[in-house]
């Protein structure tokens, strides 16, 4: 098992530094080699996400810039078509470094200049007007409340906006490797795991929520009510859906989910 951010498991599928990867949703569209989607879990919602999350010093509807956590494509995608679709904004999109807390790389897209906004913080620190935070670091570590007075949980506005769940990554291996006995095997044994970790909620929280520094009652409701892990045929449909959306946007190419066929082994 190889551990990685979503944003780095694309490259490492198409360079076969690994067999099956939990890739994020829009980097199935974007790939250059046609990649196939394992039926066997998932990462997603239905409602709230809760660690997808923009923070803005203004107004949603007023937003010209935002800078995007690079640790997953799919929510950076997901946030360009919820500010469209839900206010007409087409908002500038910079790559941010959440660790290091600064941009890096260039913009792309929509209204505004390129450069962070915002004025001098902490310690002489430049805010951006508005910033995309996913995974651990919007529990443990988000930007202040009183500077980002407008905040917007993603899972959420994709289900007011569409009353459909959400997927943000999906097993996947390349197309060309689906009928090999490795990606098989690994098929039916994340298949199993998922479902016997179903039943195993409360030991991985005890386990594992203090050393991520997650308070265990958020870490219980996360994990056990806000995500979603399996796939069934109203998360296909907002998979559809939202590659969809994206390729109106021009945010990747047009393009269907392939399916693979597994449930002979995933069981």
């Amino acid at each position: 098992l190889v551990a990685a951010v979503p944003a780095h498991l694309i490259d490492m599928l198409l360079t076969r530094q690994i067999d099956v990867g939990l890739v994020s949703l829009i980097d199935a569209a974007r790939s250059p080699e046609a990649l196939a989607l394992l039926p066997v879990g998932m990462i997603g919602c239905d409602g709230p996400t809760l660690t997808v999350r923009l923070f803005s010093s203004v107004p949603i509807d007023r937003i010209h810039t935002v800078c995007a956590d690079t640790d997953s494509h799919t929510s950076t995608a997901l946030l360009q078509v919820v500010l469209w679709k839900k206010w007409g904004v087409r908002a500038r999109v910079v790559d941010f470094d959440a660790r290091e807390q600064m941009a890096i790389g260039a913009a792309t897209g929509g209204r505004g200049d390129g450069a962070t906004e915002g004025s001098e913080g902490d310690a002489g620190k430049e805010w951006p007007e508005s910033i995309l935070l996913i995974g651990d670091k919007v529990v443990t570590d988000p930007p202040p409340a009183e500077r980002y007075p407008h905040q917007l949980d993603l899972g959420q506005a994709w289900k007011e906006l569409t009353g459909l769940p959400f997927v943000y990554a999906v097993w996947m291996c390349r197309e060309a490797d689906i009928d090999s006995s490795g990606v098989q095997a690994a098929a039916a044994i994340l298949d199993r795991q998922r479902r016997h970790n179903a039943t195993r909620l409360d030991w991985i929280i005890s386990a594992r929520a203090e050393e991520r520094a997650w308070p265990a009652d958020l870490a219980r409701r996360y994990v056990g009510d806000l995500l979603r892990y399996d796939i069934g045929s109203r998360e296909r449909e907002a998979v559809e859906r939202f590659l969809a959306e994206a390729a109106e946007l021009g945010l990747a190419p047009r393009t269907d989910a392939r399916w693979a066929d597994v449930t002979a082994v995933a069981v």
